[in-house]
């Protein structure tokens, strides 16, 4: 009877120890159900840009080319006025150093203004005069640019980049003032209405990006490009006569600066896994 008693006493005290163990033991959490992964949109990109433009021509030249076979000497002087960029776009990083987008941009108006100063003969008597040229010019710019990325250093990475596409020119309000002395001092006044030409267009892009976060870069950039050449509508004098010539204002060129921003949707966010649940 002792034994059984012993036997007895020595499993009750076996269970409470296995039960004391057990109670100090990290109890598991439930099991937890993660969301779905968001989905991979790889190295997609959305762009803005706001900036402004400085032009150049080479040439405001009138339509009918014999206009100019008396002249003896030319000389001309143009400008225009800054113009406001805005432009949006989508693009891909294909890896560190790589990416490409398409933009398009608007440029608002900017005025040109240009005049000519010649001398001539006509019918064996030397003459010389003046045109004024009044004119503003905005465009359509749709560009496919490829960039690379020279490297990262505190969160800054210079690049460069190309690209090729078109532009629509469009030529509004504009005017020629004219005078000269042949046979006597007289004046001219033409216009025309607003005209619009494709051309092929490229640029060359430099600039520094700067990581605000893994989704957010921002941009200062600068471009070269070249936009093709504008035409007037029909020029028609003061009365309403017209000999069907229009105006070509040509080789359109221009330095932009635009501020940028970049979008990007290859970051999902990181899911920390539930904590260890531990009980004493």
């Amino acid at each position: 009877m002792r034994c059984v008693k012993s036997l007895l006493a020595a499993g009750a005290a076996t269970l409470i120890s296995s039960m004391a163990f057990a109670a100090d033991m990290p109890i598991a959490a439930p099991p937890m159900y993660a969301p779905a992964p968001p989905a991979d949109f790889g190295g997609w990109y959305l762009r803005g840009d706001i900036g402004f433009s400085n032009q150049r021509t080479s040439d405001v030249h009138y339509g009918r080319e014999s206009a100019y076979s008396q002249l003896t000497s030319f000389n001309q002087q143009s400008s225009f006025d800054t113009g406001g960029i805005y432009g949006v776009g989508a693009g891909y990083r294909f890896n560190n150093w790589f990416r490409a987008d398409i933009t398009g941009q608007y440029r608002g108006n900017a005025n040109m203004k240009a005049t000519d100063r010649f001398t001539g003969t006509a019918g064996g008597v030397a003459y010389n005069g003046i045109d004024n040229y009044g004119a503003s010019k905005s465009e359509w710019l749709v560009l496919a640019n490829a960039y690379v990325d020279l490297g990262t250093w505190w969160c800054i990475t210079p690049f460069i980049g190309a690209g090729v596409g078109g532009a629509r020119v469009s030529i509004a309000n504009f005017s020629d003032t004219g005078t000269n002395n042949l046979p006597f001092s007289t004046t001219s006044f033409a216009t025309a209405p607003t005209g619009s030409k494709w051309n092929f267009a490229w640029a060359a892009h430099a600039g520094l990006a700067y990581q605000v976060n893994p989704n957010l870069v921002l941009e200062l950039a600068y471009s070269y490009v070249s936009l093709g050449e504008g035409q007037t509508g029909v020029l028609s004098d003061y009365t309403g006569n017209t000999t069907g010539n229009v105006f070509k204002i040509k080789n359109i060129t221009s330095n932009d600066l635009k501020l940028g921003v970049r979008w990007n949707f290859d970051n999902p966010p990181v899911y920390a896994p539930p904590p260890l649940v531990t009980k004493g």
